[in-house]
């Protein structure tokens, strides 16, 4: 693992904030030559520690006028029936996000949809068919005062 010594944080603070920013003004910001950083960014991202870079899309451009979060419940805890819902979460353009987590649940979605009517089919017609899911608890995002996700 590369050692996070305080001028790589620097770097991965500037690239979250802005990682369309040229390796010129970024060696400016975090007291660099642009050839020293440039060499760190690389082996930043050789090691995995910046494993992309992406483009954050409005989700309204794609349609998506509601983002609802789901929390879904398994019936059992084995592994083939993990198996078979993340790889339907998968095939489900409407899931952005899905997350096996701890607690009361096994998932947490993140759904994108145009409507509630959309949201209504991809209730009955995506996780309704599931034959795994016990318990499935929705609720709709009114606002992201804070995002942070790229």
């Amino acid at each position: 693992m590369v050692d996070l010594d305080q001028i790589n944080q620097n770097i991965l603070h500037e690239l979250e904030s802005d990682a369309r920013i040229s390796n010129i003004d970024l060696a400016d910001r975090v007291g660099l030559s642009p050839s020293a950083c440039l060499r760190r960014v690389q082996e930043l991202e050789r090691s995995g520690v910046i494993q992309g870079y992406r483009a954050i899309i409005n989700p309204a451009v794609r349609g998506a006028e509601i983002t609802v979060f789901v929390l879904v419940g398994l019936s059992e805890h084995l592994k083939k029936d993990a198996e078979t819902f993340e790889r339907a979460m998968e095939r489900s353009p409407m899931v952005r996000e899905c997350h096996n987590v701890t607690g009361a649940v096994e998932y947490l979605l993140r759904v994108e949809v145009p409507d509630l009517g959309a949201y209504k089919s991809f209730h009955a017609d995506v996780l309704g068919t599931q034959t795994q899911v016990h318990s499935i608890t929705s609720y709709i995002c009114l606002a992201s005062p804070k995002d942070e996700r790229a």
